[in-house]
């Protein structure tokens, strides 16, 4: 059972750091305009008027994918 939660763990490890990774993205992006060359499939910045919104289509597209495929094998239980 502790196998389990070490998984658990180390995933909610992986999700936290990422997590920080994708905040410090917008404040990255004013100090570093080179990172506007990185595809914006991987990272997609709006800028308005001082505001920074940065985040990663890719990612999003991944998680929906995990979800469904998720619920789908629930409900086939």
């Amino acid at each position: 059972m502790s196998e389990v939660y070490q998984g658990l763990q180390m995933l909610g490890l992986m999700l936290l750091i990422l997590g920080l990774i994708l905040i410090a993205i917008p404040f990255l992006v004013k100090l570093l305009p080179s990172l506007e060359k990185i595809p914006p499939i991987i990272l997609w910045v709006y800028r308005q008027d001082g505001f920074y919104f940065a985040t990663s289509p890719l990612l999003i597209i991944v998680s929906i994918i995990s979800i469904i495929l998720m619920l789908l094998l629930r409900l086939n239980r």
